[in-house]
């Protein structure tokens, strides 16, 4: 039997500590492939240091032209030199595609381009509003030792003031819901194209991009609230799509600590 792999990600005081929208690509996908693993929990302040520290490289830069390192990480002990650590939710997911061939597949074969594609065009469409709404409230369900680090980093990208961005009742706050309901009806229309409108992306079983749009999902809900005036009005959104992505999701949303 496989040894378990671990999992890193970041701690919040939400409904099962798990929030990170990049880190549940990869948990929907371990649990997906019922692969075993832990999670261990890293505050914000000791991410790079952690990253560095099992052996995976930075997938970014920050604006001053450092390297960023972040979550999701791995550490598979099973394989062969002794063990892999990478970084990065696509790179993880090619690599337990390619780790664990028995398991079904996260990226089907041949489809890896249009899934990276998919990714960028999806993050390209939401994450101007989504950011500005979901970032700050997401700020006060971190720990302590993570907020400040959270928002100072958060700034340095986004620019302007966190509190400012859009704040309850403002007028801000209503465009960016309005546009990302907008941005969110764009999406679902990728999924009618052929004029059927399939469980998932790719049919009957999810793959990778389905992932990718339900843990932006899991991120709203877990931040927001599931009770949240707010959170209730996106599960009408279209139908009722969006509620339903996460539904048929929820079989591979179990957080292994």
């Amino acid at each position: 039997m496989a040894s378990p792999i671990t999992l890193y990600d970041i701690p919040g005081d939400v409904k099962g500590t798990a929030w990170s929208p990049n880190v549940w690509r990869i948990r929907y996908a371990l649990n997906y492939k019922q692969l075993p693993y832990t999670t261990t929990w890293v505050e914000y302040p000791s991410i790079a240091s952690t990253v560095q520290s099992i052996g995976a490289g930075p997938t970014s830069t920050w604006p001053s032209g450092e390297p960023m390192y972040t979550l999701p990480a791995i550490v598979d002990p099973n394989s062969s030199p002794p063990r892999t650590a990478l970084a990065g939710s696509l790179p993880i997911a090619l690599y337990l595609d390619r780790a664990y061939p028995d398991t079904p597949r996260l990226i089907p074969e041949g489809t890896a381009p249009l899934q990276a594609a998919f990714e960028a065009a999806f993050i390209k469409a939401v994450t101007p509003h989504m950011q500005m709404l979901i970032m700050p409230v997401g700020r006060e369900r971190l720990h302590n030792a993570s907020k400040e680090f959270y928002k100072k980093a958060r700034e340095s990208e986004w620019g302007g003031k966190m509190g400012e961005w859009a704040p309850t009742g403002s007028e801000a706050r209503a465009r960016d819901w309005e546009g990302l309901e907008k941005a969110m009806g764009v999406v679902k229309g990728w999924l009618e194209v052929d004029g059927q409108e399939g469980k998932f992306f790719m049919g009957d079983v999810p793959t990778f991009a389905d992932m990718v749009v339900g843990a932006r999902l899991m991120w709203m809900k877990t931040v927001l609230g599931e009770d949240s005036d707010e959170w209730k009005t996106v599960e009408k959104w279209h139908g009722g799509r969006w509620a339903q992505l996460l539904d048929d999701l929820q079989p591979y949303a179990d957080v292994n600590v």
